[in-house]
């Protein structure tokens, strides 16, 4: 990122930070022109690690069957959910409330049953869990330091999503929103990208692209 931008990112923090109750969150919104959403393949649907982590710690929900899977989401000490235990999920919206609290994973084989019980439910908010590939301990690292970048509808030219807290430095928000930047220009090309904004949960949004 350029030195201006990142003064920019340094006075936003200055101005705002610790004028809350509580810990904002650091949002990044980017604008695109000239890309068709309408189209399938233009949309955007990528999960973003960040380099230095959301600024919070992550609660992470596995969905599986196999005792293998059980035993090692255990040892890291994440939620595990049975199979058996989804139907009551998508009768009481209350559970349903909950699971948006945790980055979800999922037993490959289930996630069949998962789409048809809470497909309507986790798919519009983006929250359908990540089948499970590879080493278990590395999902649930990466996880936890990632983020989705997903267009929304057809026709929204842009996309919002958290690259850090307030109570970060400054460099590492830097980084993170250079990572999410250049995996958004790797995707649509940097012709595409009409403007960025980086702005606190509680304040107004300012350019830096």
């Amino acid at each position: 990122m350029e030195a201006e931008q990142k003064k920019i990112i340094d006075t936003l923090i200055a101005e705002n930070k610790g004028k809350r109750k509580f810990t904002q969150s650091v949002e990044l919104i980017v604008n695109f022109r000239g890309i068709d959403f309408t189209k399938v393949d233009n949309r955007l649907n990528l999960s973003i690690p960040l380099p230095y982590g959301k600024g919070k710690e992550s609660k992470v929900a596995i969905i599986a069957d196999d005792q293998n899977i059980v035993e090692k989401a255990n040892s890291l000490n994440a939620k595990v959910i049975r199979s058996s235990e989804l139907p009551e999920f998508s009768k009481n919206s209350s559970k349903q409330t909950e699971l948006l609290n945790y980055e979800l994973l999922a037993q490959p084989s289930l996630m069949p049953q998962i789409a048809k019980v809470l497909g309507q439910f986790l798919g519009p908010r983006n929250k359908m869990p990540k089948p499970i590939t590879g080493n278990i301990e590395e999902v649930v690292k990466n996880i936890g330091s990632s983020i989705n970048v997903r267009s929304k509808g057809k026709y929204l030219p842009t996309i919002h999503c958290m690259v850090g807290k307030e109570n970060m430095d400054s460099d590492k928000i830097t980084a993170n929103i250079d990572s999410v930047l250049n995996e958004i220009i790797k995707k649509v090309g940097k012709h595409s990208v009409r403007s960025s904004y980086v702005k606190f949960t509680m304040s107004k949004p300012v350019k830096i692209i």
